[in-house]
This record gives C-alpha cells, structure tokens and sequence, in this order.
C-alpha cells in the first residue's frame, strides 16, 4: 500500500465526508441545487427540487437535469464501492425518460444502486421519481474503473 492509499479515504468513506459537509464538494450539485439524500455502500440517493432555472424552451425541465441527477447518483453508487486506489469515470449512460418533470414535479430523488463491479468495469441502475414517486426516468451506466 501506498503512502497515498493509506492517507486517503475508501470511496465510502471520501462520499461520507462529502454528504456530511466536512469535505466542502462545490460541483455541479450545487449549481443545480441538488442534495444527497442516502449513502450506503452500492447505493446514493441524490434530491433536487427543479424550478424554472432549469427549464428548456418548450416550458419543462431539461432532460440534462434528470441526466445530471441519475449520472451522480449512479456515479456515486459505484464510486462508494472504491477503494482509497481507485477512481472511475463514466463510459456509457443511457436515460429513458417516463414523465416530464416540472417546478411542481416537488422534491424529486434520484437513487443508483450497483448492479455488478469488477476489477475494470462497474455497471449501475437507477430510477428518478418525482414527489408523488412517479416514475419519470431510469438509466443505466456502465463506468470504467482504472487505477488513481
């Protein structure tokens, strides 16, 4: 083990100190609003609350919002499952979309959870519901794992 691997954190534990506030993550969830919800291993829960900021022209939210939503959380599940030597990266991510979302779409959760990971390759599911826990996307991703 490196003096690098055993200075930094699992994957688990880097989320843990992120969902807690005490690693101070400013990225694109908080330009979009989004908000951890759940964190165990092999499973993340993201909550946004979409408003008119992320409306497309034709009066809904953008689909790259919901895409946003499920690639972290699917991203997260997987990277829950790292350890301290290892980082991955998203090679495919497929959406389908169920139902439009809007500002009164209410607080909306999308949850990832690992299907299979191996020494290369992670794959990972996820669904996106609004407030009522309608179905309004799903995807599935499958991420590449390589050495930090």
């Amino acid at each position: 083990m490196s003096a690098t691997e055993k200075t930094r954190p699992s994957g688990l534990d880097e989320l843990q100190q992120i969902f807690s506030g005490a690693a101070g993550y400013e990225g694109i969830v908080k330009l979009l609003g989004i908000r951890p919800a759940q964190l165990e291993a092999g499973r993340v829960v993201f909550e946004g609350n979409p408003d008119e900021s992320v409306y497309n022209p034709i009066g809904s939210v953008h689909g790259g919002y919901a895409a946003t939503l499920l690639d972290s959380a699917l991203g997260c599940a997987v990277h829950s499952r790292l350890s301290a030597a290892q980082a991955y990266t998203t090679l495919e991510l497929k959406i389908a979309y169920h139902r439009a979302l809007s500002k009164d779409s209410g607080t909306v959760r999308a949850e990832g959870k690992v299907v299979s990971i191996g020494r290369r390759a992670a794959f990972a599911e996820g669904r996106l519901t609004d407030g009522q826990g309608r179905l309004c996307a799903s995807a599935t991703s499958t991420l590449l794992i390589f050495d930090r």
